[in-house]
């Protein structure tokens, strides 16, 4: 066989199987992430980057995911199915050496795949190695291929278990109750998140998304199907779908420079949040990097460059920055990169220096050309620039103000903060608390060693519709900043926080249990995913949950978080002569009962904030707390059954 024949073929050859892996369960943080809900569903996403990897290599456009009635998880591709063949290095089939060698796999030969997503080879045997079982079911040279494992070992050798005319690779897996102790439960939308994302970065694919452990009205599973024709500018339709357009044409882009597949897609909107989206081979890089830095270069040059030239900034009295130019911008970013480097506290964050020039160029073409065609856009999108120009002036002087109140520069502390003793942040604790009614309780309940309160006077600011300097200029939101002792960024990176002298590494949001507390709830997160992300990232923001009832029968007094809990403890104690107590607000509660529920660590469940899909996140809060109604109306009827909204 010649040489050139060889180098298009996917056989037991295109393997190399890179070391052992005894390691992935001693160590499985270090290969999924953690071990909690977001490892568990990073399983899922590891299996379906295999068959992406196919679709990226035009030799596959169907992939099924299922979440069986066992919670378990099938993945099913029409692909060329893993080779089966001797491998002759390792003495076994090839489909065993991807299973259970880490960092074997056809990613690592460039003539298989030119690129590929997931954790670039460890991905499948991760899974296996963290699986109670997996079944690998392979259609391949018009035979049906089988081979089972316990916790990445092979149960048996490589066996052919019947005929077919297909192709492709289909894997089941129950994940390891032993490794995943906190939950083996899979969610459903948590899922069909990312495969709608991953259907959009790769357009022309089919993904579908079934849950067979509940069923609709008709009685039938669970079931949506993703698919793309027009990819990134599909994506931005949907992300933006709830914010109120500047422009109606979707600027977009797809091509290749110095040899980098680089696709964009943009839009402006009449909001003053900059929503800028990232990734490479598909994973989502929430840290930013090199691509990220191309496009604001690009965005930044092209777009000064026309208005300068289009005379609209000559009564400007000061320079534009580029963050004036981002404002009211939802733009996705997504290139291919054959050796992608990433830096970064989760290696999120892309460090290919040549990705930079290549991004730059393309978007700076693609703009050239739309603001060339589109004179009326361009000449709304530089109006807008002009107007955020001058609202980060008037933020200036605002951002100002918070800095000098910073207890860090000597202003002081707000005066309603009742702050704790100790000085190690690590220990601390601040509670947001709706009002001053129940900030009193909360002040006479908690261990005042570790635990800080500040009162928040009744609903904050809505950071979604407001400007940058109105932001600075609320009060509450200037307690919150200076309590924290966080400090805002320059002018040129406003959004940027400095958490080298955050107070308290643990902030907790205590509101109502009920539908104000609820909306209080939401306008604080939303201001913290907008203006102070970084600590959600960080892992330092918290819900507090208030119990919603006590229940007494005698000496006896038990609390309940639900309806379900509420009838449970009344049948528990009889049902007859049995007292609920519903509270309406924390004010209601006496300083003790709020410490044994809600405040004292040893008893109290408090639920951390974490960001699971940063662009399903950021297209919710714009839902909830923007200004379009009919979106945030559907949403609120489909999802008022359940009490939290999981961000």
């Amino acid at each position: 066989m010649s040489e050139e024949t060889k180098k298009g073929q996917y056989s037991a050859d295109s393997i190399q199987a890179l070391e052992g892996m005894e390691h992935v369960r001693m160590r499985p943080s270090m290969y999924i992430g953690d071990v909690g809900t977001r490892g568990l569903h990073h399983l899922v996403y590891e299996v379906v980057d295999n068959s992406i990897d196919e679709a990226m290599g035009g030799h596959c456009d169907t992939i099924h995911v299922t979440i069986n009635e066992d919670n378990s998880i099938t993945v099913e591709d029409n692909g060329r199915g893993i080779p089966v063949d001797l491998h002759k290095k390792e003495g076994v089939s090839a489909l065993e050496v991807v299973m259970t060698k880490i960092g074997a796999g056809g990613k690592f030969d460039k003539d298989s795949y030119k690129v590929s997503g997931g954790l670039h080879g460890v991905g499948v045997s991760c899974v296996n190695a963290l699986s109670n079982h997996l079944k690998a079911t392979v259609h391949r040279n018009g035979k049906v291929w089988e081979q089972e494992y316990e916790k990445g070992k092979s149960l048996y050798p490589v066996k052919s278990v019947g005929e077919t005319d297909k192709t492709g690779t289909i894997v089941t897996f129950v994940p390891d109750d032993t490794i995943f102790t906190q939950t083996t439960e899979y969610n459903y939308e948590t899922l069909s998140n990312r495969m709608r994302e991953l259907s959009y970065l790769n357009r022309g694919i089919t993904i579908t998304m079934t849950d067979k452990r509940n069923k609709d009205e008709k009685g039938e599973f669970i079931n949506e199907t993703f698919h793309s024709e027009e990819g990134l500018k599909e994506f931005i339709r949907f992300l933006d779908g709830t914010r109120d357009p500047l422009i109606q044409t979707v600027i977009a882009m797809e091509g290749e420079k110095n040899g980098i597949p680089v696709e964009v897609a943009m839009i402006y909107n009449t909001g003053f949040s900059e929503n800028l989206h990232s990734y490479v081979n598909n994973i989502n890089t929430h840290e930013g990097g090199t691509h990220l830095s191309g496009f604001r270069r690009g965005l930044t040059s092209t777009l000064k460059k026309y208005a300068d030239a289009s005379g609209l900034l000559d009564k400007l009295k000061f320079e534009i920055s580029g963050d004036d130019f981002r404002e009211g911008l939802t733009a996705i970013v997504s290139v291919k990169v054959a050796e992608p480097q990433f830096e970064g506290q989760t290696k999120t964050k892309l460090g290919n220096r040549e990705v930079t020039s290549a991004v730059s160029q393309a978007v700076s073409e693609m703009l050239t050309d739309y603001l060339e065609e589109h004179p009326d856009d361009a000449k709304q999108i530089v109006e807008k620039v002009k107007l955020a120009a001058q609202a980060r002036h008037a933020a200036a002087k605002a951002r100002e103000m918070v800095q000098r109140k910073n207890p860090m520069t000597g202003g002081g502390l707000p005066g309603k903060l009742s702050d704790c003793s100790d000085q190690d942040p690590e220990n601390c604790e601040l509670f947001l608390v709706e009002g001053d009614s129940a900030g009193g309780t909360a002040k006479m309940g908690r261990d005042r060693n570790f635990q800080a309160i500040l009162p928040l006077r009744g609903k904050i600011l809505n950071v979604e519709k407001a400007m940058q300097h109105k932001v600075f200029e609320n009060e509450e939101i200037r307690n919150m900043y200076t309590a924290l002792g966080v400090t805002i960024g320059t002018e040129e990176d406003s959004k940027a926080l400095n958490l080298d002298k955050l107070r308290y590494h643990k902030i907790v949001i205590m509101c109502d249990a009920d539908v104000d507390g609820s909306h209080i709830e939401t306008l604080i997160l939303t201001f913290f995913f907008r203006y102070m992300r970084e600590l959600i990232e960080s892992g330092h923001i918290f819900i507090a949950t208030p119990p919603l009832y006590l229940v007494k029968k005698g000496s006896k007094k038990r609390y309940a978080w639900n309806d379900q809990e509420r009838d449970e403890i009344v049948e528990s104690m009889g049902g007859s002569g049995v007292g609920i107590q519903r509270y309406k607000g924390l004010g209601e509660m006496n300083a003790e009962q709020l410490w044994d529920t809600t405040m004292n660590p040893e008893f109290r469940t408090l639920r951390q904030v974490t960001i699971e899909n940063a662009t399903e996140t950021d297209r919710i809060f714009s839902m909830l707390m923007g200004d379009e109604v009919p979106p945030r109306r559907e949403f609120i009827e489909k999802n008022a059954v359940y009490a939290n909204i999981d961000v």
